[in-house]
């Protein structure tokens, strides 16, 4: 007796390929478009910023003139270098160019304020305060050493007398720093006056038929929306504070008796003049981690702002 078949079932069915819409093959060549476009841009900064950090890092540990094989030390560097009288000489300096160039972007913001009228010859005293920004740090060092020089400095016809004050140890500092605070100011008011040009002109309309003027104006109603800007300034003051070089190395050399220099140029007085690699490296990473602490409490102080 043979045993009932089964019904015949149906073949089965691939199940059929969800079709690619074009919206979707629109998203991926935009998605490979970027990609190629950012990817010049992603590996330069690996190449030029990413592995010099790492590599600095790395070099700090081990002593190195820069011709012989480097031999590993650990942190002796880091202990030399917080025990060495020059580096708090320079750290101290960097505090101070740090305090003093607090001041430029509340100057940036005068000078903003004053030139953002439409008066006539405006442009032309914009562009005599906008000088200073493009000049390289080299010129404002060399304008502001025969400014200072004792025999025909036009500081000595003013005062009457010849007041050295790149050679003394008392004044060589705040004399650098007038001198870097005059580009660093002019830097702020660009910032400030593009702020200023991006102001939603109906809360400042409607603040003056309020009755707001002057200080209540500005206080209430111009730095509030200012506020992305004098993050921005403040940030690149600081950091240029911090990355002081070109006016040291020009005016004074870090003299006289060190009492000028800062982190960054006894950095480079180590690794150029000493031959002392590793040790110059341990410099840089300490200022980069001074840096470094700041940057982050001030992204995250802003980030929390817009939330």
């Amino acid at each position: 007796m043979l045993a009932p078949t089964s019904a015949a079932q149906p073949p089965a069915t691939q199940p059929a390929a969800t079709p690619v819409s074009g919206s979707q093959r629109s998203a991926a060549r935009r998605n490979r478009a970027a990609f190629w476009f950012l990817a010049p841009a992603c590996v330069m900064t690996l190449v030029y910023v990413l592995y010099p950090i790492l590599y600095t890092i790395y070099l700090s540990f081990f002593s190195w003139d820069g011709m012989t094989d480097p031999k590993y030390v650990g942190l002796a560097n880091y202990i030399e270098l917080f025990h060495a009288p020059t580096f708090y000489t320079a750290l101290k300096n960097n505090v101070l160019w740090l305090l003093m160039f607090l001041l430029a972007p509340p100057m940036g913001l005068a000078i903003a304020l004053y030139l953002n009228q439409k008066v006539a010859g405006m442009r032309v005293v914009k562009s005599l305060f906008f000088a200073p920004f493009v000049l390289s740090g080299v010129v404002v060092g060399l304008i502001y050493s025969w400014f200072y020089d004792p025999s025909f400095g036009l500081l000595s016809l003013i005062l009457g007398q010849g007041v050295p004050v790149l050679g003394d140890a008392r004044y060589a500092t705040f004399g650098i720093i007038f001198a870097a605070l005059w580009p660093q100011t002019a830097y702020c008011m660009i910032l400030f006056l593009t702020g200023l040009t991006a102001l939603n002109h109906d809360q400042v309309e409607a603040a003056r038929m309020e009755g707001a003027k002057g200080w209540s104006m500005l206080r209430y109603v111009i730095l509030p929306q200012l506020r992305s800007t004098t993050f921005m300034a403040f940030v690149v003051s600081i950091i240029g504070a911090l990355r002081s070089f070109d006016l040291i190395s020009v005016m004074t050399s870090g003299g006289p008796y060190e009492s000028s220099t800062v982190l960054a140029y006894y950095a480079y007085d180590q690794a150029i003049k000493y031959y002392r690699q590793g040790y110059s490296a341990a410099v840089a990473v300490t200022l980069f981690a001074i840096m470094l602490v700041y940057i982050i409490y001030q992204l995250r102080r802003m980030l929390r702002d817009e939330r």
